[in-house]
Parts: structure tokens; C-alpha cells; sequence
């Protein structure tokens, strides 16, 4: 979780871009660090073997603000692709304080979206950690392509909501990112479900890059407060 520099007055947190091959993980990272002040980021990082890489840099957001005295820096990492390439995945995930799950909109690749996303939900519960409990946000990547999935079949796939069981949550709670949305909504049958913030991207021309981003650091700055 979060590490604190008290020499430098940061606040270190980490986020971790997760799901299939291909999907817009690293092109995701790559365009927020060329947006990003030369200033406030660190040296892009690539940790590449012959058959999988992984991206990461650092970098500190001057529009948070501070939390008691501290900055935010924050970790941006990306995953290999691949299931089988599991033990960096889940090295990745350690000490994680917030994820994105960037999903491939486009039809054919339904299976590997939830081969990937059961792989999320296995590799933090090893941790013992609660995704339905941390900061966590879904990017559906490449929403300009012909062949993308409408929306609303992407959402019964990888985010059909959890089932609420503490009755002082059992409200309509706004989704802050989306208005007039909600993130915990009753059912027809009467359960009440909780989903998570959703967005729409095209991370080879940015459109929603920087949203999902920018969502997620909201959120696990939340944590902090």
C-alpha cells in the first residue's frame, strides 16, 4: 500500500494497469507520460524479455493538491498481457492501491477480457486483498473500432456489480465521475448491486486516457484523506 517519504513530504502510491495482450495498457502509460511535465515524472522504465514487457514511471500531479502537509507521487505500472505470464503479474500487484482494467472493446476478444479479469480477482484475493473494496475503475479501450461491442454488453460481462450485503449501503449512490449514473443501484428482484466507474477510450489518440486517470488518483487519494 501507500509508502510515505517523510524527507521529501510525498506520499508514494501505486497503480497498476491490468488486462488481456494488446489491449492499451502500455499505449495508455506511454501517452500519459508524453503528456505528463518532463518536470514532475520519472524515467520512463520498460522491463522487456523476449516474450513479455512491462512499463512503469513515477510521476508527481501538481493539481491534487497536498494530503496533511504531504504531495502525491504516483506509480503507474502496466502488466504483461498474457495469463501465463502470472508470476509478474501478481509481483506487480503487490502493495497495489489502485487499478485500472483496460478491457478490449472489440468482440472477438470477450474471452481473453474475462480470462484476464478472473486473473485480477485471483491474484488480489492471493493478496488478501478486496478489489470490491479498494480504488478500482474499468477503461473500455478502443471504442472508435467497427467491431467494438456495444457498451452495455461489456458491462454485463465484466461489470455485472457485486452484491451489497451491509444494509447501511443498501442506498442509490451517484457515480461522481458520470452524472445522473449510479454506481449502487437496487435490481428489479430487489438486491441491491455496486458497480464500478466505467470509461470509454481511444488510448491511441488519448480520448479517455486521461479521465480514467485521473478517476482512479481521485479515488485512491479518497483512501488517504
Amino acid at each position: 500500500m501507500s509508502m510515505i517519504n517523510y524527507a521529501s513530504r510525498e506520499i508514494n502510491c501505486k497503480i497498476v494497469f491490468y488486462g488481456p495482450g494488446l489491449g492499451g495498457k502500455t499505449t495508455n502509460l506511454e501517452y500519459v507520460y508524453g503528456k505528463v511535465s518532463p518536470n514532475t515524472r520519472g524515467k520512463l522504465i520498460s522491463l522487456a524479455t523476449e516474450t513479455e514487457r512491462t512499463l512503469f514511471f513515477d510521476f508527481l500531479p501538481v493539481d491534487l493538491g497536498t494530503i496533511r502537509g504531504f504531495r502525491t507521487r504516483f506509480h503507474l505500472y502496466t502488466v504483461p498481457g498474457q495469463v501465463y505470464y502470472n508470476a509478474s503479474r501478481k509481483l506487480i500487484l503487490k502493495g497495489v492501491d489502485g487499478v485500472v482494467f483496460v478491457a478490449d472493446s472489440q468482440v472477438e476478444r470477450a474471452e481473453a477480457n474475462l480470462e484476464s479479469m478472473q486473473n485480477l480477482y485471483d491474484n488480489m484475493a492471493a493478496y488478501g486483498y478486496d478489489l470490491t473494496r479498494m480504488p478500482f475503475v474499468i477503461q473500455y479501450n478502443k471504442r472508435d473500432l467497427p467491431n467494438a461491442a456495444p457498451l452495455a454488453e461489456l458491462q454485463s460481462m465484466l461489470n455485472p456489480g457485486w452484491e451489497v450485503t451491509d444494509p447501511t449501503r443498501m442506498r442509490a449512490l451517484a457515480d461522481p465521475f458520470k452524472p445522473g449514473e449510479l454506481l449502487v443501484s437496487q435490481l428489479p428482484t430487489g438486491e441491491w448491486v455496486e458497480r464500478v466507474p466505467t470509461f470509454e477510450a481511444v488510448a491511441v489518440t488519448g480520448d479517455g486516457v486521461f479521465d480514467t486517470l485521473k478517476a482512479v488518483s481521485k479515488l485512491v487519494l479518497k483512501t488517504l484523506a
